[in-house]
């Protein structure tokens, strides 16, 4: 795998390439801002990019910014986002396309290097990964009517499957059946007011969006 890095803090940018070099994955390029991080990926086509969501020069959104125009430009480029705090709004516009293939996780994830690895490989594959703190968040949200119905168990599912984890690891992670797994989920999707037969990534997309709605 390659990739490509987009973060203005150097020792950051320096220890991600150091992580993955030891996992195998080869850093075609690390920029420090938006139009850096368009032109390489133009030179060097990544499997995944890896990006800030604030970037030079106004540490806002350029970040974000470069990766969604960079998904309508290359549908269904890997992109993992990296921020420093849960932000609500940037997690929506990144999950709107609905092609999977994104995260979002928290800065602190990366110092985690196993579930790092994982998470940027699954996005690679097509899949999502999202931080479990954007999940805690989302369900948090006030106007979440919806999500409240869920019971304490269903959230444990929910919040697992949208860090990307299938239905044979949700069941090892809660030590419960395949079967109960299965009979959680219909019950999310039929609390939430989705469709049951939504599978794969696109369950976990539309289950995220929707929250990301209600949470305002």
């Amino acid at each position: 795998m390659r990739v490509v890095i987009a973060e203005d803090n150097v020792l950051l940018s320096s220890g991600l390439e150091l992580i993955l070099g030891t996992k195998g994955i080869e850093v075609a390029a690390v920029v420090t801002d938006a139009p850096g991080l368009l032109a390489a990926v133009a030179e060097h086509a990544p499997d995944a990019v890896i990006v800030d969501i604030r970037l030079p020069p106004s540490f806002r959104d350029e970040g974000i910014r470069a990766a969604l125009q960079l998904r309508r430009e290359r549908p269904g480029l890997p992109v993992l986002v990296l921020s420093q705090y849960v932000e609500k709004v940037y997690a929506r516009e990144l999950l709107t396309d609905g092609a999977g293939s994104v995260g979002y996780l928290l800065k602190d994830r990366v110092s985690r290097v196993g579930e790092f690895v994982d998470a940027l490989r699954r996005v690679a594959a097509g899949g999502t990964a999202m931080d479990p703190e954007v999940i805690t968040q989302l369900l948090a949200g006030p106007g979440g009517n919806a999500v409240d119905a869920l019971t304490p168990r269903e959230r444990e599912v929910l919040t697992l499957m949208a860090q990307g984890l299938g239905n044979a690891e949700l069941g090892s992670r809660l030590f419960i059946t395949d079967n109960a797994v299965q009979k959680h989920i219909g019950n999310i999707f039929m609390k939430l007011g989705l469709p049951a037969a939504d599978g794969g990534h696109r369950r976990v997309l539309a289950v995220l969006s929707y929250l990301d709605s209600v949470a305002g």
